[in-house]
């Protein structure tokens, strides 16, 4: 997916989210690759999502690889006399640690992903623009224990002073519910030997059917003896 691909998704998602969730207001998405964290302009609120998933690409050696340490920083501003708000976005990037260049590539994202974060921006925004009860924020892909450790001397946002890839209390007790709500019942592999309808077990089902007959034929044969 490329990068303007990703971001015409993001404004997608975002307006049609939006449109749901405050019809009286006019609200727009803005791309901003410079804006850093905690710097605020007056009346501005900051939203930092820190467990996004994605997949970069490197544009220098074509390698390819996943994050679960995403990081997204938004600002949001909303003008209650003019009904407009604004959202400032910056996905922060990734080094390529394959080839060591010094370019900092992009991330793309599937669409359910873009879905979810959106789903907790607007729930950020709705407690901080409208002071109102934003719900629970969703748990996507992204909070899901990785492969191996995250390599920070490559990312843009460890770069910049963000400490984001040690998920936080309130993450790990939302997982820990969603492990224990959602986890999957423990079934028997197939070919294992413990299936109820593998060999094994039809012929030992078979052989106590033959069985049973016949003990009952020969109990009502010595009945008439």
């Amino acid at each position: 997916m490329s990068t303007s691909l990703t971001t015409c998704e993001w404004k997608k998602v975002f307006y049609e989210k939006m449109e749901v969730a405050k019809p009286a207001d006019s609200w727009e998405l803005i791309i901003d690759p410079n804006l850093k964290p905690n710097e605020l302009a007056p009346g501005w609120k900051q939203y930092l999502e820190q467990h996004a998933s994605g997949r970069f690409h490197c544009s220098w050696c074509w390698h390819t690889w996943q994050s679960p340490h995403v990081v997204i920083l938004f600002h949001m501003h909303l003008d209650r006399a003019q009904r407009m708000g604004s959202v400032r976005m910056r996905v922060f990037k990734q080094l390529c640690y394959e080839c060591g260049t010094a370019r900092q590539d992009e991330s793309s994202m599937l669409e359910e992903n873009i879905e979810s974060l959106v789903d907790n921006l607007i729930t950020s925004l709705r407690e901080q623009c409208y002071d109102e009860d934003g719900g629970q924020y969703r748990i996507h892909v992204a909070s899901r224990p990785d492969s191996g450790p995250h390599r920070s001397e490559f990312c843009e946002a460890c770069q910049e002073g963000i400490v984001h890839w040690k998920p936080s209390q309130k993450l790990l007790e939302e997982e820990a519910t969603y492990a224990f709500s959602g986890a999957p019942k423990l079934m028997p592999q197939e070919g294992s030997g413990y299936s109820f309808f593998s060999l094994r077990w039809c012929l030992f089902w078979a052989s106590l059917c033959l069985l049973i007959v016949y003990l009952h034929v020969s109990f009502r044969g010595s009945v008439f003896l």
